[in-house]
C-alpha cells in the first residue's frame, strides 16, 4: 500500500509512518517546518523497514502547496491507497481574544487542508474503486473545551465532513473514518504543566497518557482489509475520557 500522511513529523504523525512502514508500505510524509525531523524519519523507515519514503514540504494553509503535495504522491506511486488527514494545530486562549488571523490558521490546517487535500486524491481513489480516509480529530470535537473553542469546532467539523463523505464515496469503494484521540504525550501537549497533565490523566480512567501508538496501530487496522464494512465512524482513542 501507498500511504500519504500529513503531519507526519510531530509526534502521532511519526508513529503512523512507523506503523504503516512495519507492515511493508511506502510512504509519502507531509511536513512543514520540521524538515530535520522528517528527513530523519524517512533515513530511518528506509533502513529498518526497506520501504520507500518520500518527504514532501507543503505549507497546509496554501492550496497551491496542497495541490502539489498531492500531485507529488501520486506521480511518485501512482496512486494513494490511504490518505491519513493528521496534520493540526492547537491554540489555547480565550474565545474573544483569539485574532481573525489565528482563527482562519486554525481552520485552515485542521479542517480546510484536509477538506482540499481529499479533494485532490479523491478521483484516484474513485479510478480505482478502493480507497481509505482516515481524519486525525480529538475528543475535543466530541465534548469541546474551554479556552480551545476553535480548535474544538475545527476539530468537529472534521467529524462532520467525515460522515458526510463516506455516505458519497461509499458506492466507489471507498471508506472514511475519523479518530479522536485524546490526551496523547507529544510535542503539542509540551506546553502543558505537570499539575494540568496530572488533572487530565487523573480524569482518563485508563490512568495515563496516550501513545502516538495508540492512534497508530487505529490507522492501521482501519486501513486493512478487516475494515472494509466499517466507514462513517468516529472512535475515541481517549483512554476513556470523554465517556
Amino acid at each position: 500500500m501507498n500511504i500519504l500522511i500529513t503531519g507526519a513529523a510531530g509526534g502521532i504523525g511519526e508513529a503512523i509512518a512507523k506503523a504503516f512502514a512495519e507492515i511493508g508500505c511506502n510512504l509519502a510524509l507531509q511536513y512543514n517546518k520540521s524538515e530535520d525531523k522528517a528527513s530523519e524519519i524517512k533515513n530511518e523507515l528506509e533502513k529498518t523497514y526497506g520501504i520507500k519514503a518520500l518527504i514532501i514540504k507543503a505549507d497546509l494553509t496554501k492550496n497551491e502547496e496542497i495541490e502539489a503535495l498531492a500531485k507529488k504522491a501520486l506521480s511518485e506511486f501512482g496512486t494513494v491507497d490511504v490518505l491519513i488527514n493528521n496534520a493540526g494545530i492547537a491554540h489555547q486562549e480565550l474565545f474573544q481574544l483569539c485574532s481573525d488571523e489565528k482563527v482562519k490558521e486554525i481552520f485552515d490546517v485542521n479542517i480546510m487542508s484536509a477538506m482540499k487535500l481529499t479533494k485532490e486524491i479523491l478521483p484516484s481513489m474513485i479510478k480505482n474503486h478502493s480507497g481509505r480516509i482516515i481524519n486525525i480529530s480529538s475528543m475535543w470535537g466530541i465534548c469541546g473545551a474551554s479556552c480551545e473553542v476553535h480548535y474544538s469546532a475545527s476539530k468537529s467539523a472534521l467529524i462532520g465532513f467525515t460522515k458526510a463523505l463516506s455516505k458519497e464515496v461509499g458506492p466507489s469503494g471507498i471508506t472514511v473514518n475519523c479518530i479522536a484521540p485524546g490526551f496523547i504525550d507529544t510535542k503539542m501537549n509540551a506546553h502543558l504543566s505537570e499539575e494540568d497533565v496530572k488533572e487530565i490523566v487523573d480524569c482518563t480512567p485508563m490512568m495515563r497518557a496516550g501513545k502516538g501508538e495508540d492512534v497508530a496501530y487505529l490507522c492501521e487496522f482501519l486501513a486493512s482489509a478487516k475494515a472494509s464494512f466499517l466507514t462513517g465512524q468516529v472512535m475515541s482513542v481517549d483512554g476513556g475520557y470523554s465517556v
